[in-house]
């Protein structure tokens, strides 16, 4: 038995499936994870010193390669001061300031340790400000486990084919309004039948958690233009790709302003922490200036906005964004290029440093077009891929990442692997 089906199957005796979150499991590819020894750059290398080009790095937030040698020094420096006070620092503030400075929806921001409490901390705090009930999402976007939200999700809950989540009353979703991605006439035709009681519209920008899924033209600015005229509030989660697809994140792209927006992954530079900011006006109804309540003991974490401080400040650097989409870019034509010469059905996407590969002849654009695309074909490619030492996300679902440290060598290797991939396809 090799070293990784050792941990597998002593994980499974004290872990429920044997992994801390689906996303990790291998269970819609079939096989065994990979338990990481360690990382750095581009790289991770398995329990049995196997080395891996990675492309999920850490599910977004590793923008800057594993194990950056600055980053890695700020969280040493940090940690010798203490892990956590339960009291306000100076590195909160400047966080803050950075991410302000940043988006351009933000007036004021409030920290937390997780995406998922970032958009279930924006969706109270939008109930409360308007004092309505209803909320409109996505089918297929992911805003998090919090229990209202777990309905037609993405994420784990699409790569298992559960279309909600188990323990979830259904009182708690009743005022949850799903709707089809990019579909802008479903979201005039709701609020015209719900407009007074809708409290907020949330959504993935630029979807991620459905594989990616960029927004039809004009879309984006419908849900603007309907929470406006209705008096709602309107939330982009961008917690996969905020500073992940642009220096600004898929507002800076589109130029529509989210009245809330929620961060998490990259801010955090591979540490714990989650962020919700947007229009003063909205952010004064949280406590203690306000009645929404919201609060965590970790908020803040010193170590984790160390961690973060360092990579923002490394992504203002001239030009990183420019090289991270060149690199992007170079993936995504080099794995068509591939595939076409094997004759297989194969498109690509990117947006900065994030892309999606589909085993179907055009690129999605919503969430029935990647179910409709050939899953059995993407899971025979995972694992030849991983076979030659390049790790993919374990789902047909999920979205891929690329570092600053993936350079042309790494690109190169990657698409060799491709090439042989797609040809033992072509052959099956």
């Amino acid at each position: 038995m090799s070293r990784n089906a050792e941990l597998f199957e002593r994980a499974c005796r004290s872990i429920p499936g044997g992994v801390n979150s689906p996303v990790r499991a291998f269970r819609s590819v079939g096989g065994t994870p990979r338990f990481v020894a360690r990382a750095q750059g581009p790289y991770f290398w398995d329990a049995e010193d196997k080395r891996y080009i990675d492309y999920i790095g850490s599910w977004g937030p590793a923008i800057l390669g594993h194990a950056h040698p600055k980053v890695v020094k700020a969280v040493q420096d940090a940690a010798v001061h203490g892990l956590s006070y339960g009291a306000p620092t100076e590195a909160e503030i400047r966080i803050a300031e950075l991410l302000i400075e940043r988006m351009p929806s933000m007036q004021q921001v409030r920290l937390t340790s997780s995406g998922t409490e970032a958009t279930m901390s924006a969706i109270r705090l939008a109930r409360g400000a308007t004092g309505r009930n209803k909320i409109i999402k996505f089918e297929g976007c992911y805003h998090g486990h919090a229990d209202s939200l777990l309905v037609k999700a993405g994420s784990g809950l699409l790569t298992f084919g559960n279309p909600t989540s188990a323990g979830v009353p259904a009182e708690f979703v009743a005022h949850t309004i799903v709707l089809d991605f990019n579909d802008s006439q479903a979201v005039v035709q709701a609020f015209e039948a719900h407009g007074n009681d809708i409290a907020c519209v949330i959504v993935e920008p630029m979807a991620g958690n459905m594989n990616l899924v960029k927004p039809a033209s004009g879309f984006l600015q419908t849900l603007r233009d309907q929470c406006t005229a209705h008096g709602a509030v309107l939330i982009f989660d961008e917690v996969m790709t905020g500073f992940r697809v642009g220096p600004q994140g898929v507002q800076g792209i589109t130029g529509v302003t989210p009245d809330l927006t929620t961060l998490a992954k990259v801010i955090g530079g591979g540490m714990p922490i989650g962020a919700f900011g947007g229009r003063k006006d909205i952010m004064s109804h949280i406590a203690p200036l306000g009645g929404v309540y919201q609060a965590g003991t970790l908020s803040g974490n010193p170590v984790a906005v160390a961690a973060g401080i360092t990579t923002l400040e490394l992504l203002g650097e001239p030009g990183f964004y420019d090289q991270l989409s060149q690199q992007t870019n170079k993936l995504t034509a080099g794995l068509c290029s591939a595939a076409q010469r094997h004759g297989i059905d194969f498109s690509a996407d990117s947006e900065g440093g994030m892309f999606g590969i589909y085993f179907s002849k055009s690129i999605p654009t919503t969430l029935d077009d990647v179910s409709a695309s050939n899953i059995e074909q993407f899971k025979a490619f995972f694992h030849a891929m991983l076979d030659r030492g390049v790790y993919f996300a374990p789902s047909a679902y999920e979205a891929g990442f690329v570092s600053c440290m993936h350079d042309d060598a790494v690109i190169e290797a990657t698409v060799e692997a491709a090439d042989a991939a797609f040809a033992s396809l072509a052959k099956a």
